[in-house]
């Protein structure tokens, strides 16, 4: 009887997996579709630049992973911008098969994926959504060096080679280094603790060359430029980070409110609430060995991405920066939750896409639309394909530094400029410029 009763449960299981995947990439497409910008931001106008002008090396504060990856898929006839969205749902596509093929967090991954956050990831055009199936290879390899099913030199270099991969997509992948050789250390006593060590040795060696061979040969300035202590103090920060984490482990909402409101009090409430229940989850049953590493690299990742924040000028940290360690948590988080609740962890997928809909409903845009008309404009003016710059007169104007994000995804040889001599430039657009000749469909929310 109860083979008869678990062969239906699990076809049910199945369709319902299924049905996650297919709404999720559904929805991934509508992400950004619906957004008056392609879901696009001016990092995307570096990466769309970058993949443009290679081999020509555009800039060093963009590893080479990201941008070769959309340059790659240009070679079947798509523009830059269209490649990086093939990237992104070939991200997604990729976490998923090769959970399936490998059977390793395949009902976490389903569902992980399902998040509107991590929807939103792989509708950006941004290097987190191509970081996040490294990361999940990274996690399969150091699980099976852990369980000895991979083992000595072999361990050694597809770990090593993991490493160097994370960190040819994010800078920021130096913390997954460091968290291999802290978790080494932590397990000294273990027979895997060495092939971390030698592993994270061989990342950081290859750091050191890439930073004297490439970052300095093409900018030697590169670490003056971006290094400075002190840059915000610690209560800003602080505020900054809890807000981040609130956020980033909030199952259905992503971002808060940037005008503030009692919104934000249930938004913040929901992500904490959900924290109090991962740490009751580790913290009830004594962890396995694959476990202990998946919350080792993943709190110290965060950790890092907080302190380095004092000395590297980057955005307040938010589900987008802390993704790529946010969702180690999120994978043995749903481990646990449905260890302990079964099949019923699905709705939390289900529930995350319907308020994703909600959301992209309420702040729908028109893509195309817009698109369409930036061709027309580019057209007419004859700079579809010429090098073009963008006047600003700082970056943080997003209202006007929106209208280069979108010039980008049609003619992605665009630079910004802050000098206002450069706008007497043909080839100078600027925010007023754009819109005498178009109108933009905007939307309220990102």
């Amino acid at each position: 009887m109860a083979a008869i009763y678990v062969q239906p449960m699990k076809l049910k299981e199945k369709y319902i997996q299924i049905s996650l995947v297919i709404i999720t990439l559904v929805m991934t497409i509508l992400r950004f579709l619906l957004n008056e910008k392609g879901r696009t931001n001016p990092d995307s106008i570096r990466y769309m630049r970058f993949a443009h002008v290679f081999p020509e090396i555009d800039n060093t504060t963009t590893p080479l992973g990201y941008p070769l990856f959309i340059k790659f898929f240009t070679f079947f006839g798509t523009d830059e911008f269209w490649s990086s969205k093939i990237v992104g749902i070939f991200s997604f596509l990729f976490i998923v098969c090769f959970a399936w093929r490998k059977n390793f967090f395949l009902k976490e991954t389903i569902v992980i994926c399902s998040l509107f956050s991590f929807l939103s990831i792989f509708a950006f055009t941004m290097s987190e959504a191509l970081i996040l199936p490294f990361v999940f290879l990274f996690t399969y390899c150091s699980n099976q060096i852990i369980n000895a099913k991979l083992t000595g030199e072999k361990a050694v270099f597809y770990l090593s080679i993991s490493l160097i991969a994370l960190y040819n997509i994010r800078y920021s992948s130096l913390f997954f280094i460091g968290g291999t050789g802290f978790f080494g250390l932590l397990f000294w006593k273990k027979a895997y603790s060495k092939i971390f060590i030698v592993s994270a040795i061989v990342g950081l060696g290859f750091i050191i060359g890439y930073k004297f061979l490439f970052i300095d040969y093409f900018n030697s300035s590169y670490l003056d430029t971006f290094l400075e202590i002190g840059l915000y103090p610690t209560s800003k920060l602080l505020a900054e980070f809890g807000q981040g984490l609130a956020t980033t482990f909030n199952p259905f909402i992503h971002i808060s409110n940037p005008a503030g409101g009692m919104i934000n009090y249930a938004i913040y409430g929901i992500g904490i609430i959900n924290i109090v229940l991962m740490m009751y989850l580790f913290l009830s049953k004594k962890l396995n060995e694959s476990e202990k590493f998946i919350l080792t690299i993943g709190v110290f990742g965060i950790i890092c991405s907080y302190f380095i924040q004092y000395f590297y000028a980057i955005t307040p940290l938010d589900y987008r920066l802390l993704a790529p360690f946010s969702f180690m948590i999120w994978l043995l988080y749903f481990k646990k939750m449905f260890e302990n609740f079964g099949s019923k962890v699905y709705a939390i997928g289900f529930l995350s896409l319907c308020s994703g809909l909600l959301f992209t409903i309420l702040s729908k845009g028109n893509y195309l639309e817009n698109r369409r008309a930036i061709t027309q404009f580019l057209k007419n003016e004859k700079l579809e394909k010429t090098p073009l710059l963008y006047y600003l007169e700082n970056e943080e104007d997003l209202e006007k530094i929106q209208i280069a994000e979108l010039i980008s995804t049609v003619n992605p040889n665009i630079d910004l400029t802050f000098k206002p001599s450069d706008t007497l430039k043909r080839k100078t657009l600027t925010y007023y410029k754009v819109l005498q000749k178009i109108k933009i469909d905007k939307n309220k929310y990102q």
